[in-house]
């Protein structure tokens, strides 16, 4: 057995499993740092699932010394498997949607998609909220696109509408005054 070549390893005694910890947080940093940058990040349902996942496995290594050499493979293998699939996805179109999700619009050109909003949950306060913090704006008639993106998150793009800019004239036709209204 593979543990017996690091007898420190062995047993469910404070020391043990205090190094264990040690040995997997170190294993699971190097793992992360070399999986993805943006691994834990604002992340997508893809990220998440594996941090979940990553998480539940080592704290197997953590807790049972017999199993110890078995979920550090696994995690690492994870990581692995988490970063081809990134990179194909990345790769190949098509199959980061289903990897990672699509995009949705909720607002077009200041018209709230309601059916949109009910597919995904968010409610009109939500999409209120991110309009009013990142638009700074208090309506989504003002919005000229709000898109619930991959990692759950809204962005707000305003409606930028041109200035009126008017010809006023001051004296019989003697002076004439542009005005430009916002």
């Amino acid at each position: 057995m593979l543990l017996l070549a690091v007898p420190w390893l062995v047993g469910d005694g404070a020391l043990p499993v205090a190094l264990r910890t040690v040995a997997v947080y170190a294993f699971a940093l190097a793992a992360v740092r070399l999986g993805s940058k943006r691994f834990l990040s604002k992340a997508s349902a893809f990220d998440v699932v594996v941090a979940i996942m990553l998480g539940s496995i080592l704290s197997r290594a953590i807790s049972s010394a017999e199993q110890f050499w078995a979920m550090l493979l696994s995690g690492g293998l994870l990581v692995a498997v988490h970063a081809l699939l990134a990179a194909l996805a990345w790769r190949f179109d098509w199959l980061g949607p289903l990897v990672k999700g699509e995009a949705t619009v909720l607002v077009r050109d200041g018209q709230v998609d309601r059916d949109a909003l009910r597919r995904t949950g968010v409610s009109e306060h939500d999409l209120e909220q991110a309009i009013r913090l990142q638009a700074r704006r208090t309506d989504a008639s003002q919005i000229r696109r709000a898109t619930l993106e991959r990692d759950g998150s809204i962005s707000v793009i305003p409606l930028e509408r041109e200035p009126v800019i008017l010809d006023v004239a001051v004296a019989d036709g003697v002076q004439t005054v542009r005005v430009r209204v916002e």
